[in-house]
């Protein structure tokens, strides 16, 4: 597109965000709650805030107040985004219901333009509201205790502001493109707070902590959800659609049978099905690599972490020689035993479930973060015995976690690799039919691999771990 076609494109969008954004302005109902609620919660949180300062001051613990200041002032700013988050939620099927968005529909603007003019349009208030609370409660706590901001403490409260409200509105008008009514954008409005309830929780033992750095981090998730929630948003937006839908009948033969499409295919028996799945390999192998490049980045963070934190050669985390031996001498025992490969592999496969599970909250991110997660621990675990002289690195990662990583370490760039391919694939437009059914479809084709291929490499690697790796292991580390 050309710089020309881009600026009249880019018009016709500013004039849908006009027309909205005069027409919640002009609705007093709407500004009135919404501001009134912003203006008295941040002196709520200010007399919370002078409470707790009154209460750690008689037991010495006044950094216990001045961690829970910034936390409070973050807890500010998610209330009023979450509080107007009902105006994203009716940006289309509320007009659909008042039968206002026909004239809007038959414009000669594109799909994309009317999106994207409705999207920022629904951005202004929450965005608005949260700066104000922010600032008001800023204001207060100044005047109550004399507490002000670091700057790096600003910046990051206000970046994780910023993208909280941008994620939610993002996913909330995703929602109004597909319900059939503000009664079921409401209810489907708890799919956005309560996972960001979830991670504000995360966020502020962060703050406690004073792991402010962390926080950008969270910052770039929330980044990549809004990017994905944006672009599912525009690939399934069709105005046809919006108009000819009805009441969905929630209809549970209807969504087996979808899935077990997905999950099927087109296989007519177990042989043509695993055929399948390891054709479906295919499509994984540049995802794939990328999910082994994002696993070595992991592993080298969490190096860098605890040379980082701990001194070099320090007496402190010096271990024994011999202290290891003995450790390996218990496990030379325990090798062999039957019962530890099927507590391997459970334990493997219910940490990816539960990922899965994270990832169907949080487009897939949830899903390449936790097991990455893993490979952290395991390159913090190899800094730390080179830090303390205990043994090489190097050695230990070729006894302990080679022999059994040979099978487990692909299958876990093929899971991360699986989880890049789905998001991608919700990311797409679906030609003839609903979200809902290529929903299901992608999902039924994800768990065709993990359950065809994923499982079984875990299977085969917590075998290996069980009766092969303490042997290679004992024979390594004892000589």
């Amino acid at each position: 597109m050309k710089w020309d076609e881009f600026k009249t494109w880019w018009r016709g969008a500013m004039l849908v965000t006009r027309r909205e954004v005069n027409d919640q302005f002009k609705d007093w109902r709407i500004v009135a709650p919404v501001v009134g609620l912003t203006l008295f919660f941040p002196p709520l949180m200010n007399l919370t805030a002078s409470g707790l300062v009154n209460m750690v001051t008689k037991y010495g613990a006044l950094i216990v107040a001045e961690r829970i200041f910034p936390f409070l002032m973050m807890v500010v700013g998610f209330f009023p985004s979450s509080i107007s988050l009902v105006v994203a939620l009716e940006s289309f099927v509320g007009e659909r219901e008042r039968r206002t968005i026909e004239p809007l529909l038959v414009t000669p603007l594109s799909d994309g333009q009317l999106y994207l003019g409705k999207l920022l349009a629904v951005l202004l208030l929450p965005l608005a509201t949260s700066y104000l609370g922010m600032t008001t409660y800023a204001v207060g706590l100044y005047l109550l205790q004399g507490w002000l901001p670091e700057p790096g403490l600003l910046a990051i409260v206000t970046a994780l502001t910023t993208v909280q409200a941008i994620t939610m509105v993002s996913a909330a008008v995703v929602i109004s493109t597909q319900a059939t009514s503000v009664r079921a954008a409401n209810l489907l409005a708890s799919l956005i707070i309560v996972p960001v309830a979830l991670l504000l929780q995360g966020e502020s033992l962060l703050m406690f902590y004073h792991r402010y750095n962390a926080l950008w981090a969270a910052v770039g998730v929330y980044l990549v959800v809004t990017v994905f929630a944006t672009r599912m948003g525009l690939a399934h937006f069709n105005r046809e659609d919006l108009l000819g839908r009805e009441i969905d009948v929630f209809d549970l033969r209807w969504v087996w049978q979808t899935f077990k499409k997905g999950f099927l295919g087109n296989a007519a028996s177990l042989r043509e099905w695993y055929r399948l799945c390891w054709e479906d390999i295919k499509l994984l192998f540049i995802p794939s690599l990328i999910a082994a490049g994002l696993m070595l980045a992991a592993a080298l963070w969490g190096s860098h972490i605890v040379t980082s934190t701990l001194p070099m050669h320090s007496q402190d985390v010096t271990i024994s020689v011999e202290r290891l031996q003995k450790s390996f001498q218990i496990l030379e025992h325990s090798m062999g035993s039957w019962q530890n490969a099927p507590v391997i592999w459970w334990h493997n496969v219910r940490a990816l479930l539960l990922a899965t599970a994270g990832s169907a909250i949080s487009f897939g991110v949830f899903g390449i973060l936790l097991p990455l997660l893993t490979y952290v621990v395991a390159g913090g675990l190899l800094a730390f015995l080179g830090q303390a002289q205990a043994t090489s690195p190097l050695t230990l990662f070729a006894a302990y976690m080679l022999p059994h990583g040979i099978i487990e370490i692909p299958a876990t760039a093929l899971f991360i690799g699986s989880m890049i391919h789905l998001s991608a694939m919700l990311a797409s437009p679906a030609h003839g039919e609903t979200l809902g059914a290529f929903w299901l479809r992608a999902w039924g084709w994800w768990w065709r691999i993990f359950l065809g291929v994923i499982v079984p490499l875990m299977g085969i690697g917590a075998f290996v771990e069980a009766y092969l790796t303490p042997l290679i292991t004992v024979y390594f580390l004892s000589h």
